[in-house]
């Protein structure tokens, strides 16, 4: 059996199609020798110098609230509570559809701690500031190795690291597999840097 490597997947909870990229990772680790380590990156520190519209920079200002959420459950809890956190973030602001009004969120946010096995009290760090700079440092890792021209996800693995794949809906089975397996192809290309068409669709969360 080939030896399991390690990929390395940068996410904000908000972005759905993070969201779904993250999906199809999940359906890679069983059909290819993978395993995901979550890390966090802030789709609110990605736009502060950005020329964005005024109603999606307000948008995203609430953004940073639920990755400190994640932050204070890693320090709390440890590395390993990220990825189910995530899942269950992601299952009730994409799957639930309740990212479409931001009205309640602490409430989405320590329902998803309570069914994570989490202390649901960390809901109520989403307006704490003490964990915004060990955000930035991982935020940094991930974008560092990608530039800040891209977003959410970055994955790296074997030293090499991109934006995306953007994808939806996320791929399954053996579909997911050879969607890696390209993936690591280019990413092991010397020079290789970008690929991309105009996205026709808008996400589809099964």
């Amino acid at each position: 059996m080939s030896e399991r490597k390690i990929a390395d997947f940068w996410f904000d909870p908000f972005c759905p199609w993070a969201w779904l990229t993250s999906r199809w990772m999940l359906e890679v680790e069983k059909v290819r020798p993978i395993g995901v380590r979550w890390h966090l990156m802030s789709l609110t520190f990605l736009n502060e110098d950005r020329d964005i519209s005024p109603d999606y920079r307000a948008r995203i200002s609430k953004a940073i609230g639920p990755v400190r959420v994640v932050a204070a459950a890693r320090r709390k809890y440890g590395e390993e509570v990220l990825g189910e956190l995530y899942t269950q973030l992601g299952t009730r602001f994409h799957d639930g559809g309740r990212i479409k009004t931001l009205d309640g969120l602490a409430d989405v946010v320590a329902e998803a701690l309570e069914a994570a096995g989490l202390d649901p009290a960390l809901a109520g760090e989403m307006d704490s500031t003490e964990y915004d700079e060990e955000i930035r440092r991982s935020h940094d890792a991930g974008m560092d190795q990608v530039g800040t021209d891209v977003g959410t996800p970055v994955i790296a693995i074997d030293g090499n690291a991109i934006f995306g794949p953007v994808v939806t809906p996320a791929p399954k089975g053996e579909a997911a597999g050879l969607l890696w397996d390209g993936v690591v192809l280019v990413l092991s290309t010397d020079g290789f840097f970008e690929l991309k068409r105009t996205r026709t669709r808008d996400p589809i969360f099964d």
